[in-house]
């Protein structure tokens, strides 16, 4: 048996969001069926792959089976004109974007090889970002009742900045979907929705450059993830 979890690292590049969710998904189910296959044996008694995909999407809104489309302040002619794509999908969670400059996280992982706990994978993945803006100068920090990461503006009319959105979905253990963390994201983006759904007028959407005060190496910031990733969730990346 394999002590260390083993995850298959892939970096996607640029990529359309239909394309990248049909990727995982056939992930996904190669992952559920391996499992299935072997029920009669305990997990780690047979081969069983994990994965960690990285891609940065163009112009997209997703929302979540909990959110309201009422959170989109587009029409589907709108968001034609600008060029940007619309899907509401399976993980938890409200409406989100991703686009240029953000780099979105799939670990697809089959926790009975980790950990049998969906609040502490979420927790897990919060902790990832935090340690990452925090190798930045940056404090970040979870919000009760808030799922993501977030950083404090005490000087601008919004105190709390989201850095970070979270959303998951989970079949027999195996994970699906992540997390969108704003890089050098254009944050122009998010006044087209009620980002996560939330209203509180204390709370907005920020970037890592935002707060960094300069744009951010995107591929050191690609390996700074690598190895908290690999850290937090006690695995080797391969």
């Amino acid at each position: 048996m394999i002590t260390t979890p083993q995850v298959n690292f892939q970096d996607l590049g640029l990529m359309r969001y239909q394309q990248a969710w049909d990727y995982q998904t056939a992930l996904h189910r190669q992952m559920v069926d391996c499992k299935l296959a072997n029920r009669q044996l305990q997990p780690g008694d047979y081969p069983q792959s994990n994965y960690l995909l990285f891609v940065e999407h163009p112009p997209v809104y997703t929302l979540g089976k909990s959110g309201s489309l009422d959170h989109l302040l587009l029409s589907e002619a709108e968001l034609s004109a600008q060029g940007i794509d619309y899907f509401p999908i399976n993980r938890g969670g409200d409406i989100t974007f991703h686009g240029p400059g953000q780099l979105v996280g799939y670990p697809i992982l089959d926790l009975e090889l980790f950990f049998t706990d969906v609040h502490r994978y979420v927790r897990n993945l919060e902790e990832v970002m935090i340690r990452v803006v925090g190798a930045y100068g940056i404090k970040a920090f979870r919000i009760k009742d808030y799922t993501g990461v977030w950083v404090e503006r005490p000087h601008e009319a919004a105190r709390y900045g989201k850095i970070c959105a979270i959303g998951v979905h989970l079949s027999r253990w195996v994970t699906l979907h992540g997390w969108a963390f704003n890089v050098n994201t254009p944050l122009d983006y998010f006044y087209n929705i009620v980002p996560c759904g939330i209203t509180d007028p204390d709370k907005t959407v920020t970037s890592l450059s935002k707060e960094f005060g300069q744009e951010v190496d995107f591929e050191g910031l690609k390996k700074e993830v690598k190895r908290q990733f690999a850290e937090v969730f006690e695995c080797e990346l391969i």
